[in-house]
């Protein structure tokens, strides 16, 4: 019956799956096929001969395992300050009463309708009037870490006041009871039973930042400091021919990471997903 129950919930799955994975099949086809088949008609989906070559030539021809390295420092870094700012947040939304508490959520979620690009030149004039080093934040790290973890603050804030919502209390002033301060209870019982939606709000906040283009190129003028976002676009934009095998190759390439993070952590972000389920 069980094993009856389960293909029964593959068949159900199977067209989900299947949209799912269409655009992974095709990068890979066409980063497997030789040059002059991507375009022949009628389209093949099997390539005649296997070209792994484009992943070689694509290596070559951009900076990308370097881009792969700064898109996941920067990632990394903006999703920690992300935590570092959300957490405590979050959980004085959902633990302590204050004045405006309902208005200052609301607040939190309507700041989600701006998009990103319409403060990108405001963003670049204000870290361009920032000192740092022997320049300004322009063209560094840090600059691109900031503003990601600013856009990605309110709604981590406002994702994470729900899941701490849904902690009982009671659990807490049972360690109080014991003699627990309120720092060590958050720390030995709060923080591990909220851990699985601390890491899918972090997966959101990494998922965004390596995905991000607009101000990475604005900000980002060193091709040293590029993040493959960029070194993507740049297999494509202002060359007389496309190899979009090499295209493909990248972009398969790119989105390795990300798989990986969410095949590691899916575990956090089932749980995470459906622990704020009762509020």
């Amino acid at each position: 019956m069980r094993r009856r129950r389960s293909l029964y919930c593959w068949l159900a799955l199977a067209p989900l799956l299947s949209v799912s994975l269409f655009p992974f099949v095709v990068m890979l086809s066409t980063a497997l096929k030789p040059t002059t088949e991507i375009f022949i008609y009628p389209p093949r989906w099997l390539p005649s001969r296997l070209a792994p070559e484009s992943f070689v030539d694509m290596w070559r021809a951009t900076a990308f395992g370097l881009a792969l390295r700064n898109s996941l420092e920067i990632a990394t870094a903006s999703a920690l300050l992300t935590l570092l700012v959300a957490v405590p947040a979050g959980y004085a939304v959902a633990r302590l009463d204050f004045r405006a508490k309902a208005g200052y959520r609301q607040f939190l979620l309507a700041t989600q309708m701006l998009s990103p690009i319409l403060l990108v030149l405001g963003l670049f004039r204000l870290m361009a009037a920032i000192p740092f080093g022997d320049g300004t934040l322009v063209n560094t790290r840090l600059g691109i870490i900031l503003p990601y973890a600013g856009f990605q603050v309110a709604f981590a804030v406002w994702m994470l006041s729900s899941y701490f919502a849904a902690i009982p209390r009671e659990i807490e002033e049972a360690a109080w009871m014991d003699g627990c301060s309120r720092s060590r209870a958050i720390l030995s019982i709060f923080m591990p039973l909220a851990l699985p939606a601390i890491a899918v709000t972090g997966i959101v906040a990494f998922v965004a930042a390596w995905n991000e283009f607009a101000l990475a190129l604005t900000l980002l003028r060193d091709p040293e400091r590029q993040t493959v976002t960029i070194e993507v676009v740049n297999l494509v934009a202002g060359r007389y021919t496309v190899e979009w095998n090499q295209v493909m190759a990248a972009a398969l390439v790119a989105t390795t990471p990300v798989a990986a993070l969410f095949t590691w952590l899916q575990r956090y972000l089932v749980r995470g997903l459906t622990f704020g389920a009762i509020q």
